[in-house]
């Protein structure tokens, strides 16, 4: 399926209150849920029917959650978790439903169940101050045993969703070109969307510049110099490089509205003559550029093709010349246990994406280039605080989005963010600037 849900209609009440009101941190909003429309949500309208796998998954959860400092209120009054009154609390609405999600696969089984409102959140509780504990301990939340047989019961991503050539602008559509409205109404003025860089007092939009200035500055971005970026997103980066550094950039995307709104935007400021916004895959790019710039786009790459992907870099790059990369990552031995995992994330965000660990950078940069990290700035805090405000403004102005998305996708994406943002928080998930160069002896 697609990521696409539109409808025609208004979609249910938000319960917001004033126009432009914003949920105080930490209290999550309160939003009746539909069922999730049949026609739009093929498959997740009813779940699906196995009884012995949702008993197993019922006993399986509630071993993991025992000792999560969390509550779990089951509708009988049946409490699990060992948090206390003030702990983040989940509420089951329909717990055979979420049993029976979890039995047919618990890595998306938990996230879909979330979205067709099988359970929520109890009042007062933040959804990611929930999500945090079971992020926390995810290596740990099955038995050893029950994690050995995971490639027995675990789905693989599936072959059309590898990021090949043929496949890759298919995948990208997916997310970016669900429309240029959606991300304008939980991005900041910059339009950038990747952790920012945040010191006191500044605001999403100044930590984001900041964001960029980093990536420039280990990328040694100069005046006259022409820069490849790729991975253009709505532009922000390149109109940096162009407007404050006097770099003439190539920029390359595969989403067409990207494409549109980036071109739009260089225009807008003045350094439309400086920025080629172009339709291209990293793989057909040709040339030689000053400096490269790519800004969490390896996520989207693929294990198969993070060589094709480093060496493109090392072949694109003119002698002397630097890389600056941002890569969000994992710890190696997770990379390592979920590399062949298909996850909720692949379903329902990122087709054929997967998070490389900071050793299999390396690794892949000295197989296969004659590039290495000479430089390197860990921002993981950084992007647990920008997925926040993300979520806050996405919530706020979800009345601009009702009418061309339902309610089903507004608890998925919120599920999105703030499952991105407590993966953050308790580092199972990371994000560094990275800045690359070719030994000095290594050649030209």
């Amino acid at each position: 399926m697609t990521t696409v849900q539109r409808t025609d209609g208004r979609g249910d009440h938000d319960g917001r209150g004033p126009a432009g009101s914003r949920p105080a941190r930490g209290t999550q909003q309160r939003f009746p849920v539909p069922r999730p429309d049949a026609a739009h949500w093929p498959g997740l309208a009813t779940p699906p029917s196995a009884p012995v796998h949702a008993r197993i998954a019922a006993a399986v959860f509630t071993r993991a959650v025992a000792t999560l400092p969390v509550r779990v209120i089951f509708p009988d009054g049946r409490v699990l978790g060992s948090g206390g009154k003030d702990a983040p609390t989940m509420r089951m609405v329909r717990p055979a439903a979420v049993f029976a999600r979890l039995g047919a696969d618990a890595k998306i089984g938990f996230g879909e169940a979330y979205m067709t409102g099988d359970w929520t959140t109890a009042p007062g509780t933040d959804l990611a101050d929930l999500l945090a504990p079971f992020a926390a301990r995810m290596s740990r939340l099955v038995h050893p045993l029950l994690q050995r047989l995971r490639h027995v019961v675990e789905r693989t991503q599936p072959a059309h969703e590898e990021n090949t050539p043929e496949n890759s602008r298919g995948n990208i559509a997916r997310h970016y070109d669900l429309s240029n409205e959606l991300f304008e109404a939980f991005l900041d003025e910059t339009m950038t969307y990747s952790s920012a860089w945040f010191e006191p007092g500044d605001d999403l939009a100044a930590a984001q510049r900041r964001k960029m200035d980093g990536i420039l500055d280990l990328a040694r971005v100069g005046p006259g110099m022409h820069v490849l970026e790729i991975g253009s997103g709505w532009g922000a980066l390149a109109i940096r490089a162009a407007s404050e550094r006097g770099a003439r950039v190539t920029t390359l995307t595969l989403s067409t509205e990207q494409q549109a709104l980036a071109r739009r935007r260089a225009d807008d400021a003045g350094v439309g003559h400086l920025v080629d916004v172009r339709l291209q895959d990293y793989r057909e790019a040709t040339g030689s550029y000053d400096a490269i710039v790519s800004v969490e786009m390896i996520e989207a790459v693929g294990e198969r093709f993070w060589p094709t992907y480093f060496g493109a870099l090392d072949g694109l790059l003119a002698p002397g010349g630097r890389v600056g990369l941002q890569a969000i990552t994992m710890a190696h031995d997770r990379l390592m246990a979920t590399r062949r995992s298909y996850t909720w994330i692949h379903k329902y965000v990122f087709p054929g994406g997967i998070i490389p660990s900071l050793r299999a950078i390396t690794d892949t940069l000295t197989a296969h280039t004659r590039l290495s990290v000479v430089e390197r700035r860990d921002l993981g805090p950084h992007y647990a605080h920008t997925l926040a405000l993300w979520r806050e403004q996405f919530l706020a102005n979800w009345d601009r989005l009702e009418g061309s998305f339902d309610g089903t996708f507004r608890r998925m994406w919120e599920f999105y963010l703030a499952y991105c943002e407590a993966g953050f928080r308790v580092g199972y998930l990371g994000v560094s600037q990275l800045g690359l160069a070719r030994h000095p002896f290594a050649g030209a």
